[in-house]
């Protein structure tokens, strides 16, 4: 009987000692999990006039609610007044040149402005120095 206590007892010490050791299987990155991780960024574009010279072009993370202007601002040094961009990384309009900071979302100009936009990832934000028309 001592045997089989003993026996009994070992077997339990085992079974205990492997499922207290044993990892909980953590689940793979998938691609769709992969895509997702890269999908949380946007690319904001910088140029002037209509594309003519690109000035840089930078892919950036973003997070819930973040607004194009707070990102700008982060990313960018960007003077602004009363929410309108004057100068990007001190590129601006030379003194009496009719030209503004014209941004597009996805390649349609924004309706709303930068100060407003919330973005979306996979976003295409393009900000083009130009003439106004």
């Amino acid at each position: 009987m001592k045997k089989f206590f003993a026996t009994f007892i070992t077997f339990l010490t085992v079974i205990v000692l492997l499922i207290g050791c044993s990892n909980e299987p953590t689940t793979p990155k998938t691609e769709e999990t992969e895509q997702q991780i890269k999908e949380e960024v946007v690319v904001i574009t910088i140029s002037i006039d209509n594309q003519t010279e690109i000035i840089t072009e930078k892919e950036l993370p973003i997070s819930d609610h973040d607004l194009l202007m707070e990102v700008m601002k982060e990313n960018f040094d960007i003077e602004e007044d009363g929410g309108f961009i004057q100068s990007i990384d001190g590129i601006q309009p030379e003194n009496g040149e009719e030209k503004a900071w014209i941004y597009y979302i996805n390649g349609e100009l924004a309706m709303v402005g930068a100060t407003e936009y919330v973005l979306i990832a996979g976003d295409k934000i393009l900000f083009d120095l130009q003439a106004w028309e």
